[in-house]
Formats: structure tokens, sequence, C-alpha cells
């Protein structure tokens, strides 16, 4: 990752490159269709494929209101690395940025700064000042500069354009299979195990109670896969405000079926494959018992039956 302070003017003896545009949040089904072409683009072309990305998110940084990430800076970046992109470009959206033309964003940025011969965008990508530059500004002002443009398809799902606005609506209504259609694997969350309340010890079912650092936290009972260290363990995860036991915030926990270690301070990650049921309040601890040995039932039932498509993740 290189941040943009650090690129300065292009060395000439650097390759040219060709540049991806995007917040890139969540990396779904477009992202990979845009990012494919960058791929192609710059081995037919002999260029350096870039992606240049946005940290924070522009609405956020305009105060457009607060856009939940599906992911963390860090999950994005370590994504595209894994999908073998390493030139990663992570940009301030500041006021600074904000104020560039079009033809500015395109002469400093592009151009004098990341040796672009070819950009590759959405069809609906704007920037610059206001906004007011699209994609017909990149042609147009793209020829006397120097810079070819590729505008990609949006990809269609069930009658809808796959988008990361539509894939935070789904995680918020706790529709994880859905998302993770879209993403083309199962959403996911990291974070720390601490010290909780012990409410599933007293129960008989000891739960890792997770302090996640992600931002959108889909609330119920779900089946999961929790990655420790390199090896992913089934496990249920409940989201939610524990309303048995009393008031209080919202918490993630997730009790790993068939795993024996200790887990406090440990970074975790849990991988959302299927919601089970809402989170409710039942009429005693005993009573929430016994629907939590259904859900383990249930559970196993679901890994026994999608043993050959959850191998994949194993990797």
């Amino acid at each position: 990752m290189i941040p943009l302070g650090d690129i300065g003017a292009p060395d000439s003896a650097r390759k040219k490159a060709a540049v991806a545009i995007g917040n890139f949040d969540g990396l779904h089904l477009g992202h990979a269709r845009l990012l494919k072409v960058l791929g192609r683009v710059s081995r037919t072309e002999s260029l350096r494929p870039v992606v240049l990305t946005f940290d924070p998110h522009p609405e956020r940084a305009l105060g457009r209101g607060r856009t939940h990430m599906i992911q963390t800076l860090e999950q994005r970046l370590d994504l595209l690395c894994r999908w073998g992109l390493k030139n990663i470009v992570v940009t301030a959206f500041d006021a600074r940025l904000a104020r560039l033309t079009p033809r500015e964003f395109m002469t400093r940025i592009l151009k004098n700064g990341l040796g672009a011969d070819a950009v590759v965008v959405g069809p609906d990508f704007r920037f610059g000042r206001g906004r007011t530059g699209t994609v017909d500004t990149l042609k147009t002002e793209g020829r006397s500069l120097g810079l070819r443009v590729l505008s990609v398809p949006q990809v269609r799902r069930g009658g809808r354009v796959v988008s990361s606005s539509l894939v935070r609506s789904l995680l918020a209504r706790g529709r994880v299979e859905e998302a993770g259609r879209l993403l083309a694997r199962p959403y996911e969350v990291s974070g720390q195990v601490v010290p909780g309340r012990a409410v599933g010890r007293t129960l008989g079912f000891p739960t890792a109670n997770i302090l996640s650092d992600n931002e959108i936290l889909p609330q119920g009972v779900f089946i999961t896969l929790v990655r420790v260290g390199r090896r992913l363990h089934p496990s249920l995860t409940n989201i939610g405000v524990r309303p048995t036991f009393g008031p209080g915030g919202i918490s993630l926990e997730s009790l790993l079926l068939d795993f024996r270690g200790r887990l406090y301070g440990r970074r975790l990650d849990v991988l959302f494959l299927r919601k089970l049921r809402p989170e409710r309040k039942f009429a005693s601890p005993q009573a929430l018992s016994r629907r939590i040995g259904q859900d383990i039932r249930s559970a196993r039932k679901y890994f026994a039956s999608h043993k050959r498509s959850l191998a994949g993740l194993a990797g």
C-alpha cells in the first residue's frame, strides 16, 4: 500500500500504469468485474496495475452522513492483496482533494502522480469539485492527456444492480446469505476476544465475546464459521442485546461447536453463512438454554449438508 502523499512525480523509468478508481467497499461482484478488466488491460498493454481507493469514504469526508462500511480498511487491503493486486494507493479524501477540478484531479493525481496511461472505472463514477466529473469528462479530457478510459458495465443479480449500498442494506436486515451471494463469499467481521458477562458459560455454552472493528453487525442468531489462526471452526453467533438478561449494549458472541482452547485476547474472524432466527427474550434462562440446544442441532445439520460447498473457504 502506498499513501498518495508518498507518490511524488512519476519516475521516467517507472512502468506506466493502468489505474482502477473507486471506494471498493465490500469488494463485491461489480468490483471484481472492474478489477478483472484492470488485470486484462495491464497484461495486454504491459502496464502496471494500480488500485486507487479512498479513506475515509468521500460521503463521510464531505459531511453527507455516515456511511457504514462493509469492510475495515485493513480487510479491504488484505483482500485486494489476496486477489493479486499489490500496487494499492490509499488517499485521504480531504478538503484539498475535494477542491480539485476534474482536470486537476486527472493531471495531478492520475497522470503526474500515478503515471496513468489507462483508467478503469464504473459507469456512475463521479469525481472532482462538486462531483462534476463523469465518465464522459474522463474521456474528453483524457484525449489531451493521453489517458485511455474504460467504463466497466455494472453487474446485475435478480434484476438489481450489485452495489455496496445494496449489500449494506441486506446486511442491516440480517440477510447474510443474499449479501454473501453478491460478495461471492460470506460476510466477515473481525475483532478481539474480550471478557464478557459469562452468561453463556453459566448456561453450559461458553462463548467468545468479540469486540469487533466492523461497523455493520447484523442482529440475530447466525450459523457461522470462526477463523482461529488459519483454521475455520463451525459455530453459532449471536449479535444483539441479550434481552433475557436485562438491558445492555450490542454484543457479538460466538459459540465454537468443537473447539478446545483459550481464546481471550486473540483476534478472530467470523464468517456469516445463514440466519437461524431473530434474537428474542425467553421466559427463563432454562428456556434459552433449551433453544440454544436446538440451534446447535440446526447448525450441525447445516454443516453436515454443506461440507462440499464450505470446503473451498478453508483456504
